[in-house]
């Protein structure tokens, strides 16, 4: 049994890219250089929460990077979810906004390949460990022959 290499090819690239689109949006969240990202945020988020849209727009930044960087680590599926429920909550939050209707469906497009991450993920990691057991039980196995 192995995992399909089409399918680790899609894997990988939906890794990479669910892994470094947050890195570089998040990072940017603290130069604005690809956009302002204030004009996408709803004005009653930084009043609920008494903080400047500045500083929430930080708080964003900080939690996209790690979130970015988990996708990258050996908590892909996990982390494939909470970008996916990420971006479900960002298209939400430009709906409640009355604005950005096209990046809303766009983020939730881009949540549906979160989601296909996380389910890749899952197989693959069955792969794997059947793969391991299959290996443990061959190396048990000579050695009792031996």
């Amino acid at each position: 049994m192995t995992f399909d290499p089409k399918l680790n090819q899609a894997w990988w690239v939906l890794r990479i890219g669910l892994g470094l689109g947050p890195i570089i949006a998040g990072a940017d969240k603290f130069t604005n250089l690809l956009t302002n990202w204030e004009m996408y945020l709803n004005p009653l988020a930084p009043k609920i929460l008494h903080v400047q849209p500045t500083t929430f727009m930080h708080i964003v930044g900080v939690i996209e990077i790690v979130a970015g960087i988990l996708v990258l680590s050996r908590l892909t599926r996990w982390a494939a979810y909470i970008v996916m429920l990420w971006l479900i909550g960002i298209a939400l939050n430009l709906v409640t906004q009355g604005t950005f209707f096209d990046l809303a469906v766009r983020d939730c497009e881009i949540a549906l390949g979160a989601f296909a991450l996380a389910k890749l993920t899952e197989v693959r990691e069955a792969v794997m460990a059947t793969l391991e057991t299959r290996k443990s039980e061959s190396a048990v196995e000579r050695r009792a022959i031996a």
